[in-house]
């Protein structure tokens, strides 16, 4: 059996291009822009941190539909330049939408989110009886 050859396109490609061209030239994009999102479970919550930078608190929508977290973001910037015989158009467009299912435990009607320095964070608190409860120690009769 012949062994598999694998083509590379030119250095110049990725060099110009960069490594975010969807499935043409880098294998296992997804062809997916979202955000960096740490999760952490503590005693109490559950905390999701965003990483949007250049996002404001406005720009994010954040829905919770059967126990499915849902956080999202469409914005659209546009910057027009005119001087003489030449008018300079740009626009730029970022769009993410990231779901996450929720267990049972927590309280969903508390969940509290906020935005500080291109983070967005969000506290899901968790029902009492989900909480960790301190060990005690059992009496033998």
């Amino acid at each position: 059996m012949l062994p598999l050859l694998k083509t590379s396109w030119p250095s110049f490609v990725d060099e110009f291009f960069g490594n975010n061209i969807p499935g043409y030239f880098n294998e296992g994009y997804s062809g997916i822009n979202a955000p960096a999102v740490n999760i952490a479970e503590g005693k109490e919550d559950f905390n999701i941190e965003i990483a949007a930078p250049g996002l404001e608190k406005n720009d994010f929508k954040i829905n919770l539909e059967n126990n499915v977290l849902t956080i999202s973001s469409d914005k659209e910037s546009k910057k027009e330049e005119k001087d003489g015989k030449y008018v300079r158009k740009e626009f730029n467009y970022t769009s993410f939408r990231r779901s996450f299912s929720l267990p049972d435990t927590v309280e969903g009607d508390k969940i509290e989110a906020s935005h500080k320095n291109g983070i967005l964070y969000i506290t899901i608190p968790k029902r009492e009886e989900a909480k960790v409860k301190p060990p005690r120690q059992i009496a033998i009769a």
